[in-house]
């Protein structure tokens, strides 16, 4: 399969496993659900047939919600690895390259893009990486070993969309540090994209700082809590739908390999948001939140 539909479908294919596991409640309450959501969503069976048990055994394969900080660490050694590989192409940027075909190859990224992307990337891996080791608390949370799976393989798949449809002008560029000089007036889509990435990233950052500060469970009152519930999920994608806008190979209006990942972010986010929301009406009551978004405002 082309390297660039591979990444593609890995995404999709994320997207509509999770999407349909959490349309089922018996399954959303045992793998989707986790920490204070999952002890309220609970739906505990008390059949004893093998099917169930089996069931309630693969439940019980979890790992603390600590793990969420190893998404980051993988997602910054994902990006640091790609710019070696991308700098002296490597072998696996290569075989890589070698698997991408000619529909693909016709329209590209360009080289100011590609490392555009790669550094946006690895700024965000870095951010929410010192965002989880400055401001984590201990907790007893735990999620199902799956999800922690998937995640990893989300950021190790996404640090590679940044720069997977750019591979043609990689291999017909020897990168060296003139390269990284500012020798053009940005484009009109950096111009507005670059400032929207800046922009989501310090209202995620602002949104983590408030949460990490308040007693646990309790309701948020910061200003972007009163309008949505999840802020920081509707500020994680529009970093991703910046960056697949900004990543558009010559031609394309969007990335669409970035996008599938956005799709697959948008998604697992809004299952949580709206997870998130029926937790805070069943503890602080309904009319507390019933006028706020879940994740995206007007629509969602």
């Amino acid at each position: 399969m082309d390297a660039i539909d591979a990444v593609r479908a890995f995404f999709l294919f994320a997207t509509c496993t999770t999407l349909s596991v959490s349309l089922i409640p018996y399954f959303r309450a045992r793998f989707v659900d986790y920490g204070p959501r999952a002890a309220n969503a609970s739906t505990a069976n008390t059949s004893t047939s093998p099917v169930t048990r089996f069931v309630d055994y693969l439940a019980t394969w979890r790992v603390p919600h600590s793990y969420f900080t190893h998404f980051y660490v993988v997602s910054l050694l994902s990006s640091i690895f790609w710019a070696t590989q991308l700098l002296a192409r490597g072998p696996a940027f290569r075989l890589i390259a070698a698997h991408i075909n000619e529909e693909h190859r016709s329209r590209a990224m360009s080289l100011n893009q590609v490392m555009l992307c790669w550094a946006l990337m690895t700024v965000q891996g870095g951010r929410r990486l010192y965002e989880c080791l400055a401001t984590a608390k201990p907790s007893s949370s735990q999620m199902w070993f799956v999800h922690w799976l998937l995640g990893i393989a989300f950021y190790i798949a996404m640090t590679l969309a940044m720069w997977i449809e750019g591979a043609v002008t990689l291999l017909s560029h020897d990168i060296t540090l003139y390269h990284l000089r500012v020798t053009s007036v940005p484009r009109p889509r950096t111009l507005l994209c670059l400032p929207l990435f800046l922009l989501a990233s310090g209202l995620q950052h602002d949104c983590h700082h408030y949460l990490a500060s308040l007693k646990k469970y309790t309701l948020p009152d910061h200003p972007l809590f009163l309008w949505i519930v999840c802020p920081h999920y509707t500020a994680e994608c529009v970093i991703y739908l910046s960056l697949a806008l900004l990543a558009a190979p010559a031609g394309e209006t969007i990335n669409k390999t970035v996008l599938s990942g956005l799709l697959f972010v948008a998604v697992n986010l809004g299952i949580t948001a709206a997870s998130s929301k029926r937790w805070y009406m069943q503890k602080f009551g309904a009319e507390n939140v019933r006028n706020r978004w879940k994740m995206i405002p007007f629509l969602y």
